[in-house]
């Protein structure tokens, strides 16, 4: 991957909408190198979807949070399948700062919510939590 493939990344994930010539434009490049590279990426595995935000996911989780964990030794693995088998998990990302795993939650009210936080807490092996809750949404990957 070079400099050219982050730039298109990144502007994927700026607008996965954006039409071909619109990217080249944006990247000094022809259509035809963003079409390949696209395919290229996409074959390699680096791009492995498109998707969609919409109103009514919003509306399906009108109490949205991110929930940071600490996990103690090299359980990290477990507990990312342990917290992808709730329904309430909408994503969970490894990460190489002070928490080991990010957690997107999504419930209908505050009190699943915290039955859900109070649940994964409860998970073998962690050690430390912190939540935020997600108050707006300005712009969402796709």
């Amino acid at each position: 991957m070079d400099e050219t493939d982050r730039r298109l990344l990144s502007a994927l994930r700026h607008d996965a909408r954006a039409s071909l010539s619109d990217l080249a434009l944006g990247l000094g490049v022809s259509r035809t190198t963003v079409r390949s590279r696209i395919e290229r990426l996409q074959r390699s595995g680096e791009i492995v979807g498109f998707s969609v935000v919409v109103k009514e996911d919003v509306a399906r989780d009108p109490v949205r949070g991110l929930m940071m964990l600490g996990i103690e030794g090299r359980g990290a693995d477990r507990v990312v399948r342990q917290l992808n088998g709730l329904s309430a998990v909408r994503a969970t990302h490894t990460t190489n700062g002070r928490w080991d795993v990010i957690v997107e939650i999504g419930t209908a009210t505050l009190e699943e919510l915290d039955k859900v936080l109070a649940q994964i807490r409860r998970f073998e092996g962690i050690v430390s939590s912190e939540t935020n809750l997600l108050l707006s949404t300005r712009k969402s990957a796709g």
